[in-house]
């Protein structure tokens, strides 16, 4: 008896056998998903902070081509997740879906640097900030293998946020109390293991790009993703393996709508018992904690669970008669919509970070001490090594302190951490505009509007000045983007855990492509009125509008928390599972 209350339902180890709560997953093992997301996060991260660096001064394109370049590829990174995660919730399994996007990532940031490398796999070297230079854009077979690399990166990178968040929360059940505060305790630690990478990538790493050459950059980061994968596989004797039965979660969301819209004109009954529902004594057939109960909701969708033939409930096609909980998990998805569409400015406002940030602290004095200079790209350390310290002060000190008195796990709700996020997202545009109107008015006073940065020496004025708005929105991504990753996985199906960081990845990755959009929006609708051809026109940032485009951000991130005080506050949580 004691053996078999051990065995973990819905779960194998590497053998295909019932994975043992004593001998498969719990924290000493999630620690090893941990540290195979610090060496993937330590090879990429640099590429979203300097990647707008290599395209310009390697790759020779225009500073706002370039800024478009790197939101296309880190949105198509993260909109690849969606696909990803389908097929590892219905056919390739969790595991086997990090382990192979791993590998995609590693062969994509080879080729990286093997471009990098040859001289004839790039274009000639050449001053693109100097007016005077001719410089030749990347084209040709040149410009295919560069993007061939680019997307191969983004697809793998998109593979392990699709898979390996979820892999990780599946070595914690949520019916046993312990393990579910150390699964809420584990998407603190994820964003930790983020940091960690990401701190060692925004300094070593982009130190290395920026004085030893982007061949060796890439190398190394070649490096960090086979370390990754090597201590991602370590772990497969110990992982609690979800098992994929090749059904799709996916396809009996679609079958509900198919089912309500075929019987739209049929009356519900008066008893919401009535609607079909599988016995609960069946429990071959599902699990108890999956049963949801009905609620009065989109109540068009409860259509598709009307019986029509009793006799016939045991063999009739799911295309033509649904469950009451198939119908309310579809209902419960519908709800998050409104949520889901909230986060996406915020990522809108990250993209600004990643880029016209970067390239602000390009013309900016970067000495540190002596002789010493920050490259501008490593700015965003400055959060991340506020948040390595945060985070486990926070899970360890905070969230107990306060879940005595909410009771709850996590300390707060998962949509108040969102919110505190997107209000100070909204706070951190408005400093990054209030400091570029300070480094454009020191340029002025020392006539050095026209300087061109790298030729010229730069703007008296320190790099770090930048560094309070990568602080406040460093504390935003604590509390909305963990809030969120848990936020999901608390709501969705059990079937579709892996799609539930998706729709994190999805809100950034629409993030991405809007602010593609918005800079051209803003560019073309400006384009008459500035002397720089637009607001963000040129690759002149003391004649160009950028601290306005701050301010644009801020008002638009401040009127869509608003927005969603109010989609918040009528949000339903899905029921947990009651014991008996």
């Amino acid at each position: 008896m004691q053996e078999t209350a051990q065995l973990i339902e819905g779960k194998v180890d590497w053998k295909g056998k019932t994975a043992r709560k004593d001998k498969h997953g719990g924290t000493s093992t999630s620690l090893l998903v941990l540290g195979a997301f610090v060496f993937e996060s330590m090879a990429t991260m640099a590429l979203a902070v300097n990647l707008v660096t290599y395209f310009v001064g390697v790759m020779h394109f225009d500073l706002s081509e370039a800024a478009n370049q790197l939101t296309n590829y880190m949105g198509t990174s993260y909109i690849i997740t969606l696909l990803i995660a389908f097929l590892a919730d219905t056919y390739v399994g969790r595991f086997k879906a990090v382990l192979l996007s791993t590998t995609v990532e590693f062969l994509g940031l080879a080729l990286l640097a093997l471009q990098a490398h040859y001289p004839k796999l790039k274009p000639p070297l050449c001053r693109i900030f100097d007016p005077t230079s001719h410089c030749v854009k990347v084209g040709g077979a040149n410009a295919a293998l560069l993007f061939v690399a680019l997307y191969l990166v983004g697809l793998g990178s998109g593979g392990v946020k699709a898979a390996l968040p979820s892999h990780g929360a599946d070595q914690f059940e949520d019916n046993d109390p312990k393990e579910a505060r150390q699964k809420s305790s584990y998407f603190n630690w994820l964003l930790l293991s983020l940091c960690i990478g990401a701190a060692i990538s925004l300094t070593f790493l982009v130190w290395i790009q920026d004085h030893k050459g982007w061949d060796w950059g890439f190398t190394i980061s070649t490096i960090a993703m086979l370390f990754g994968i090597i201590v991602f596989a370590v772990g497969l004797p110990q992982y609690r393996i979800h098992v994929v039965n090749g059904s799709s979660a996916l396809t009996e969301i679609v079958q509900v709508f198919v089912v309500a819209i075929r019987n739209r004109k049929l009356r519900l009954p008066a008893d919401t018992n009535e609607l079909y529902e599988i016995s609960k004594d069946k429990e071959a057939a599902i699990i108890q904690s999956e049963f949801l109960p009905h609620t009065n909701i989109f109540r068009f969708l409860d259509k598709a669970a009307i019986i029509q033939t009793p006799e016939s409930q045991g063999r009739i096609s799911q295309w033509k008669l649904c469950t009451v909980t198939q119908v309310e998990n579809v209902k419960i998805l519908l709800n998050m919509v409104p949520i889901f569409c909230c986060t996406i400015i915020m990522t809108l406002c990250l993209a600004q970070l990643q880029t016209f940030s970067v390239q602000q602290g390009v013309t900016m004095d970067k000495t540190i001490a002596n002789n010493f200079q920050i490259p501008p790209a490593s700015l965003p350390i400055i959060p991340i090594m506020f948040l390595i310290i945060i985070i486990p002060l926070y899970d360890q000190i905070i969230v107990p302190f306060i879940r005595k008195f909410t009771g709850i796990p996590t300390g707060i709700t998962h949509l108040q951490r969102i919110g505190v996020g997107l209000i100070l997202s909204s706070l951190s545009m408005a400093v990054a505009a209030v400091v570029e109107v300070k480094r454009k008015r020191v340029a002025g006073d020392h006539g050095m509007l026209d300087a061109v940065p790298l030729r010229d020496p730069p703007i008296p004025i320190s790099v770090f000045w930048l560094s309070f708005q990568y602080f406040i929105f460093g504390i935003a991504d604590m509390f909305t983007y963990v809030g969120l990753l848990e936020f999901f996985y608390s709501q969705v199906p059990q079937d579709i855990k892996s799609m539930s960081s998706c729709f994190l990845w999805t809100s950034m990755s629409l993030g991405y492509f809007c602010s593609t959009i918005l800079v051209k929006i803003v560019n073309a609708a400006t384009k008459d009125v500035t002397r720089s051809g637009g607001w963000l026109g040129g690759n002149n940032f003391n004649r160009n509008h950028l601290n306005l485009f701050y301010w644009l951000l801020s008002l638009l991130s401040l009127l869509n928390f608003c927005i969603y005080l109010f989609v918040s506050t009528r949000y339903k949580y899905r029921e947990e599972r009651q014991e008996k």
